[in-house]
């Protein structure tokens, strides 16, 4: 097995995938069980993420859930990937994670991202539009400074204030460089595009600056892998996933998941099937040699520090399977979440 491999922390974000036919609370409570199952199996970190309005996915209130996976475990590091700061007052986040590592001390991750509402719709209800993004490095200054307690405004953020929670900026394009300038970890994704992957990662490791929170530079590289018996058995668990993503860029919903079955015997449009098989392509999957392989030439090509694996699928039984197949290739240890 690869020393590189196997020095390099592997870590789950489960985004609360809905399946067709089954009710938005299995999704969560399929999300706590994943943690339990992620925690023994010796994964780093267990995330979750925020999504508003879409069929597909459960996980809207990230910090709630965090909580409730927090409780659930006892050792794994537990965050958000992430919270979206532009939907929120930095204060109000800052007191949010604050009560989680005052439960849970040593435990939490702050992971951020700069995306508003996924539709109109969803941005008049959040009471925000695209142009909130745009102010995302001021309003991670602003809530880091929370923690800090060098907020001008006399207010004091209880109980953040002099606790200390990891922040990490999820980031591609712009993002690269406001984690740099702010000199924090960085999440990069996704795997399918390797290309503008590395062009990220460049250029936030040619303009990190060291900072308290982070002395040098340290990247997440995130994306799907899918591990089973046979190379075909894991790209069909990429298949429902897949077909959510044609889907959403052909009828402008996100839905949830549906049987690998059931959309190989869909007739499609070509448009469908054209994005169908892109959204297919690119993700690393295989028997675990194969996959091993292939995880060891993204991190020679990319340095990461850490890679954050986001699989979804229909059948949940095989998608453990594919963590437990995972954690074999990067010998993740039971109990060594830190």
């Amino acid at each position: 097995m690869s020393a590189l491999i196997a020095r390099t922390p592997f870590s789950v974000l489960d985004r609360s995938r809905i399946r067709e036919g089954r009710p938005p609370a299995e999704a969560l409570r399929d999300t706590v069980a994943l943690a339990r199952e992620a925690e023994a199996l010796g994964y780093h970190r267990f995330w979750v993420s925020e999504h508003h309005g879409v069929p597909g996915v459960a996980g809207s209130a990230p910090t709630v859930l965090a909580a409730a996976v927090a409780a659930a475990t006892r050792t794994i590091r537990v965050g958000t990937g992430g919270v979206m700061l532009p939907n929120h007052q930095p204060l109000v986040v800052a007191e949010q994670f604050g009560v989680l590592e005052s439960l849970f001390p040593g435990r939490i991750d702050m992971g951020l991202g700069r995306s508003v509402g996924f539709t109109g719709g969803v941005r008049k209800a959040l009471g925000r539009d695209k142009d909130d993004a745009e102010d995302f490095a001021t309003q991670v200054a602003e809530l880091l400074g929370w923690f800090a307690g060098t907020s001008p405004t006399g207010v004091r953020a209880r109980p953040a204030e002099g606790l200390r929670v990891p922040p990490y900026l999820l980031a591609m394009g712009e993002g690269a460089r406001i984690a740099a300038d702010a000199g924090l970890p960085m999440v990069i994704g996704d795997l399918r595009d390797r290309e503008r992957m590395l062009r990220g990662i460049d250029v936030y490791r040619s303009a990190f600056r060291a900072s308290p929170w982070a002395p040098e530079p340290y990247v997440v590289i995130s994306g799907s892998v899918a591990v089973a018996a046979t190379s075909r058995e894991a790209r069909r668990l990429l298949v429902p996933e897949a077909w959510a993503a044609a889907h959403a860029r052909t009828h402008g919903t996100f839905p949830p998941l549906a049987p690998a079955d059931d959309i190989e015997r869909r007739t499609m449009t070509a448009k469908e099937r054209e994005l169908y098989d892109a959204a297919l392509a690119g993700h690393i999957a295989g028997t675990e040699e194969e996959v091993a392989d292939e995880l060891e030439s993204v991190l020679k090509e990319t340095g990461a520090d850490e890679v954050l694996v986001t699989t979804s699928s229909y059948d949940r039984t095989a998608l453990l399977d594919s963590y437990r197949r995972l954690a074999a290739v990067s010998r993740c240890e039971p109990g060594a979440g830190r």
